[in-house]
């Protein structure tokens, strides 16, 4: 037989219908990439700037404002506005508010002028190595220089020496810059997002597929019954990850522990929780298995992308960082590297816990509306 254009036509046709029928998929193919274009081409910059800096002024000479003004002007770093104590300056290190804290020693300006080198104290926390590399780097060349320019008039003879000041870097909490300690533990999150939301799409739409929903519906159980009864199984699939993922981070990888791990086991009931909820309201919106796959997919990739695992979170536009404080991965990501690597205690994790519960409840919420929709 003979090819047939009008035949083909038909085809087209016929799957052009298909796809407006089936306008959830439809959305989905033009969704995804418009989205990931966007993400890649205007929210991801790995080489963040205006990274949060606090400054301990020990003095206020003008070769140290010298220096804090070179900062200012090389625009790696957004310098508070007020000077810090020295704890007041860990303190912020170990609660993420600040990567940087700089100190410049008391009578500075006259150790210079004196000629003793004297050392410009940079702590930069180091969980992320790729998030403060190039600013630690800059730094190194920045200061000396900034220094140098201010030796003039009866200062001259100091010109002709090694730079007038020194600059001692401290990278804290992961002083190797090993890549390993941001990953490993950024990837409990990670897996436990893909896991959780993809397996629990699938849960309605795949009774609704075989026809086995009927049954349910059938029996006395109800419909709060009928969710806890699908979620419960699968928070202890999630523990059974986190274990396997910490024993493998500790063991194979060597990745410091120097937190609580039962206060993370527990703090991870609440991501756990979260992600079942996006899952179940998943499954209930979709009206197939691969709908389910493809509203995972679109709630994934953002996850991933503006959550800061992949990319320095620092580095990202205003707009992409509002939608990545949206998402339960951006706060559960500095909870476990801050247990793991900066032994945070509770309090200090407070701020992150209360949006990734806020986060838990309205996912329930919603879950539970649409579930309860889905049923009736």
């Amino acid at each position: 037989m003979s090819f047939s254009f009008q035949r083909l036509f038909a085809i087209m046709r016929k799957e052009f219908i298909q796809m407006r029928r089936d306008k959830l998929t439809f959305g989905m193919m033009v969704g995804i990439p418009v989205m990931q274009l966007i993400l890649f081409g205007f929210a991801i910059n790995t080489d963040p700037k205006h990274l949060p800096t606090a400054v301990i002024m020990g003095d206020h000479g003008p070769f140290s404002e010298a220096i804090i003004s070179g900062m200012q002007q090389s625009k790696y770093f957004h310098i508070l506005p007020r000077a810090f104590s020295e704890e007041e300056g860990r303190l912020m290190l170990e609660e993420g508010e600040v990567l940087f804290v700089v100190t410049v020693p008391p009578d500075f300006n006259r150790s210079v002028i004196k000629g003793l080198r004297p050392d410009v104290i940079i702590e930069a926390d180091a969980t992320d190595p790729s998030a403060v590399g190039n600013a630690v780097a800059s730094l190194r060349e920045l200061i000396p220089l900034v220094i140098d320019r201010e030796i003039k008039g009866s200062l001259h003879h100091l010109a002709s020496r090694p730079a007038a000041a020194s600059v001692n870097v401290h990278l804290i909490y992961n002083p190797e810059g090993i890549t390993q300690y941001n990953v490993v533990p950024g990837l409990l999150g990670v897996i436990l997002t893909m896991t959780m939301v993809f397996i629990t799409s699938l849960a309605i739409t795949r009774e609704r597929e075989r026809g086995t929903m009927e049954n349910l519906l059938a029996t006395p159980l109800r419909p709060g019954e009928i969710m806890i009864g699908k979620i419960i199984p699968y928070i202890f699939v999630g523990y059974v990850q986190i274990i396997l993922i910490l024993a493998g981070a500790r063991y194979l990888f060597n990745v410091p522990i120097a937190g609580d791990p039962g206060m993370l086991l527990a703090v991870s009931l609440v991501f756990i929780f979260a992600n079942l909820a996006v899952g179940m309201t998943f499954s209930s919106l979709a009206r197939n298995q691969l709908q389910a796959v493809q509203l995972s997919i679109f709630f994934f990739l953002p996850s991933i992308l503006l959550s800061g695992f992949m990319f320095p979170f620092r580095g990202m536009p205003g707009w992409a960082q509002v939608i990545g404080y949206m998402l339960p991965l951006t706060h559960f990501l500095p909870i476990v590297r801050g247990i793991l690597l900066k032994g945070n205690t509770f309090t200090q994790i407070v701020p992150h816990l209360i949006p990734l519960s806020i986060f838990m409840l309205a996912a329930l919420s919603v879950g539970i509306v649409k579930f309860r929709q889905t049923l009736e």
